[in-house]
């Protein structure tokens, strides 16, 4: 395959990214004493940074890859909340799909990390669902995009933040289908089994064996494929997509007669943090996905860009140039 060309093509595509939003927030500094208030070390903050997290870290993946996201979310009418769309701005993404709610606060996990090693992470969040009000307002939002712009996929990225709602998922996609979009799903607990008739859905293992209740110890083919029927038979779900972290990658795709089914192994590679890969993944399956490439070339490209940026410390996109030098360098 020509992935310079591949790469090329992307650059013409718009994805809508729906799901939770956050600050990733860092505070630096050094720790040299105990408090004399309790056995604690003390850290003395040298510099503090906030980065796009949570869905955002997706947007972040597709501006990487040369496509322009479209990100949909609803977040606090506070502070924080500011800060996050100042973020989007300086990242050259539109923030014409965020709501802010003075019900809510906005998400912001912060990392205290004292002589180069994390000591606490602090959440602050409101995790519960959004209100009705506020679902109508988030889904009329939606839907105006959907209606005045070219979007080529649509990914819902769920963190259980209370953002996505069983009807948000419903009425986001009927219209997406009304209009061909086709849907990818990273799902996790909550909403597991709401997705029906998404085109891709990206559980991993963990959220596998949670969301339809199975045991597999350690994944084989042939339970992998049985978990796949049950949730193309329940959900009526077109490409089962399942990140196995050191075994692999698992697709079923049922969108023909026969399924097309493989499982590609974890290339071999220095991991430094696998934090945000999952993002990664979901991100360049809907740019394939958008291009109608085969689900085994899906797959390969989702499975080594996330391999990729495990390769670094903390949450990072990917590396366009990078990515496509591996591609070519395993073709």
């Amino acid at each position: 395959m020509d992935y310079k060309e591949l790469f090329k093509q992307f650059e013409s595509l718009n994805v809508m990214i729906v799901g939770d939003v956050m600050i990733d927030a860092y505070w630096y500094g050094k720790v040299e004493r105990i408090s004399p208030e309790a056995p604690v070390p003390v850290c003395t903050v040298e510099r503090r940074e906030n980065r796009l997290g949570g869905a955002a870290n997706v947007a972040l993946n597709i501006t990487s890859m040369g496509a322009t996201p479209i990100i949909c979310s609803v977040v606090g009418n506070d502070a924080e909340g500011k800060i996050l769309q100042e973020l989007f701005t300086s990242s050259a993404m539109s923030v014409e799909g965020i709501v802010a709610s003075d019900k809510r606060c906005t998400t912001v996990k912060t990392r205290i990390i004292g002589n180069k090693s994390q000591m606490l992470r602090i959440d602050a969040e409101k995790d519960s669902p959004i209100s009705e009000d506020e679902e109508i307002i988030f889904i009329e939002r939606i839907n105006h995009i959907l209606d005045s712009k070219k979007i080529d996929a649509l990914i819902f990225q769920d963190y259980d933040k209370g953002v996505i709602t069983p009807n948000v998922i419903k009425q986001i996609t009927d219209k997406a289908k009304s209009k061909n979009i086709p849907i990818c799903v990273d799902p996790k607990k909550r909403n597991f089994a709401n997705y029906h008739n998404a085109d891709l859905f990206k559980p991993n293992l963990k959220e596998l064996k949670e969301g339809l209740n199975l045991n597999i110890a350690t994944p084989d083919k042939e339970s992998l494929i049985k978990a796949a029927d049950i949730l193309h038979q329940t959900m009526n779900i077109r490409k089962i997509f399942i990140t196995l972290s050191e075994y692999g990658v698992f697709i079923a795709d049922y969108t023909s007669d026969k399924a097309d089914v493989h499982l590609l192994p974890a290339q071999l590679r220095k991991i430094a943090d696998v934090s945000g890969a999952g993002d990664t993944v979901i991100s360049l399956a809907s740019l394939c996905l958008a291009l109608n490439l085969p689900a085994a070339e899906l797959a390969k490209i989702s499975n080594m860009s996330g391999g990729l940026v495990c390769e670094y410390a903390g949450v990072v996109p990917i590396d366009k140039s990078v990515l496509l030098s591996e591609l070519n360098r395993h073709e």
